[in-house]
């Protein structure tokens, strides 16, 4: 990862932080409805992960902490806040909400709001690289909560034994909702997890992207090659509680203390400032630039959207009524 690179993930993950911090003021001032889980803190996962691959390439799905991974992939920030707000102009038409970004166009496969859900269709999206005869391969992102689930253990298990070109990503921020991990699962350590499938797997610093990038490449390029599935857990840290309903009171001031002076931006920016290759002034204002992109062009073209047509209620929720299943909509 050269200089210019680490330049432009400073910038790419400062963006998806106050992103996600103006979704938060969206949400309390009532624009944006429904549930809402933010990113903050987990930042450095979605984008040395990502860094690694092809995306818009690969697909990739995730669950209901979708909103960055997708800008990522490619999909368009305007877009997705305007999915947010349940617009007309949304990725998807306003239907799907914070839990379901969808951009088929960057190959981003969806959030999905069923825990344990994309598991299995993230296996299922390999079997048909795999049948095809594509170099592609199939990104699955995971909380630590999830792999609980009884599709966590099915997938795995078909997915080597039909050798598929799955990447499994586990971000393990430590709880499930409320519930710390050492009260819900018996192996903490969740890429010890998959031994049993004979998966080959790793675990890394999911606040320090330098470190993720060379874990996911390694990942990437094994599973890529042909060798069959790869499993690899980071460890991270939400700021914020679950979602907004979330008091977050279950956890101690002292432990968010402590992994807020690893936060994965600042340890980024820090270590480009002592190298010299950038100023805390050039930090400064490459943020006042992102939020006032953030402001003039993405929260404005969200407010000026359309919202849904009521007469257009039923469109896009059955095939029938799809002209591009039915009606030769080509």
């Amino acid at each position: 990862m050269n200089v210019a690179d680490k330049k432009r993930l400073l910038r790419e993950m400062l963006f998806a932080r106050r992103f996600e911090e103006r979704c938060y003021e969206a949400y309390v001032e009532r624009k944006i409805g429904g549930f809402l889980h933010l990113y903050p803190g987990e930042e450095a996962c979605a984008h040395g992960v990502l860094e690694a691959a092809k995306p818009g390439h690969d697909y990739v799905i995730t669950s209901y902490r979708d909103h960055i991974h997708a800008i990522k992939c490619g999909a368009d920030p305007r877009k997705v806040m305007a999915e947010l707000y349940a617009k007309e102009t949304g990725v998807s038409k306003g239907r799907g909400g914070s839990m379901h970004i969808f951009d088929v166009g960057h190959r981003f496969m969806g959030g999905y709001a069923l825990v344990g859900g994309p598991f299995p269709l993230a296996a299922g999206i390999a079997k048909a690289i795999k049948m095809k005869g594509g170099d592609e391969i199939s990104i699955c992102f995971l909380g630590d909560a999830a792999n609980n689930q009884g599709t966590f253990h099915e997938s795995l298990n078909m997915a080597r034994l039909w050798e598929l070109p799955v990447l499994y990503v586990c971000e393990n921020n430590l709880y499930g909702i409320g519930t710390r991990i050492d009260r819900s699962t018996a192996v903490i350590d969740q890429y010890k997890r998959v031994s049993g499938y004979n998966i080959p797997s790793a675990q890394e610093d999911g606040q320090d992207i330098e470190k993720v990038f060379k874990a996911a490449k390694k990942a990437v390029n094994h599973v890529r090659s042909g060798k069959g599935p790869y499993f690899l857990e980071l460890m991270t840290y939400r700021y914020r509680g679950h979602s907004m309903s979330d008091s977050n009171a279950y956890r101690s001031k002292g432990e968010e203390r402590m992994w807020s002076n690893r936060d994965p931006i600042i340890m980024l920016r820090d270590r480009l400032i002592a190298a010299g290759h950038i100023s805390k002034a050039d930090y400064k204002a490459m943020d006042n630039e992102i939020l006032d992109e953030i402001e003039d062009d993405i929260i404005a073209f969200a407010e000026s959207s359309p919202e849904p047509r009521v007469d257009e209620l039923e469109k896009y929720t059955l095939a029938e009524n799809d002209p591009w299943v039915y009606g030769g909509g080509r």
